[in-house]
């Protein structure tokens, strides 16, 4: 290989390497379209329709004290998990199968981040996601959400099989469904080039896996992982919300 093409190379290698954290944003943009999807569930006249919730004064007000949310934000919160849980089996939980048609207006197909959100959300690993879960699951990206919690959020996402530590064939699990997702392709060399660049950066006691502690130092070094793990806007995408509800602005 031509020296100066091996130099280009390792250049973009290394620049899509300390990008490694843009995988988090296909994540991050589902989040966030889940949040303006709460827009939906106050266009109608009518509010939205779904089995008679468990959920009581006494429930919201517990999560609103487990979370970072405010007991109107809460409400809010519980007025779009009850129009997700019902539009499609209305059984008081929201199915992957009823995500997925909020966000991408079928019920069908795969998507890589979709999964990897849902299967964060789903906590209990009972297959659904309850009120509690999805409370629990969103404050994370809260403004006022701990940067702990943040960091063990990103290093779920990349967990890829729940072993507490991530390994490479996870971290080219992530890039590759990032290339797919942004329409992307390089060859298996770079693949491996950033695949190597990470973990030399990453894996400090260079055992072949990045645990918890060598996650939270390479974090500390790249704080940009985390750039796109808060919504800025969620507070006052929750005061409108709560304004149109409580105010009785209707469309």
């Amino acid at each position: 290989m031509d020296p100066t093409n091996k130099s280009l190379l390792g250049c973009r290698a290394l620049k899509f390497s300390e990008k490694l954290c843009a995988a988090v944003f296909p994540v991050i943009s589902i989040i966030d379209a889940l949040i303006f999807a709460f827009s939906g569930c106050f266009e109608y006249r009518n509010p939205c329709r779904s089995k008679e919730s468990h959920y009581g004064n006494n429930e919201i007000v517990r999560l609103s004290q487990e979370s970072h949310f405010t007991v109107n934000e809460v409400e809010a919160l519980h007025e779009l998990f009850k129009k997700l849980s019902s539009s499609i089996f209305d059984d008081g939980f929201v199915h992957k199968e009823e995500l997925q048609l909020a966000l991408f207006r079928t019920s069908c197909g795969q998507n890589f981040f979709l999964d990897r959100v849902f299967d964060i959300f789903d906590k209990k690993r009972t297959g659904v996601i309850d009120l509690e879960e999805f409370v629990h699951s969103l404050s994370i990206f809260h403004p006022n959400a701990p940067v702990e919690d943040k960091i063990e959020f990103a290093f779920k996402l990349y967990d890829l099989r729940q072993t507490g530590s991530i390994g490479r064939e996870e971290v080219k699990q992530m890039v590759i469904a990032l290339l797919i997702e942004f329409d992307m392709k390089l060859t298996d060399e770079l693949l491996d080039q950033i695949i190597e660049k990470t973990f030399m950066d990453a894996d400090a006691d260079k055992d072949g896996k990045i645990n918890k502690q060598d996650w939270n130092a390479f974090v500390a070094r790249h704080p940009s992982i985390l750039r796109n793990m808060t919504l800025p806007y969620l507070k006052y995408a929750f005061s409108l919300l709560i304004s149109v509800e409580y105010l009785g602005i209707k469309k």
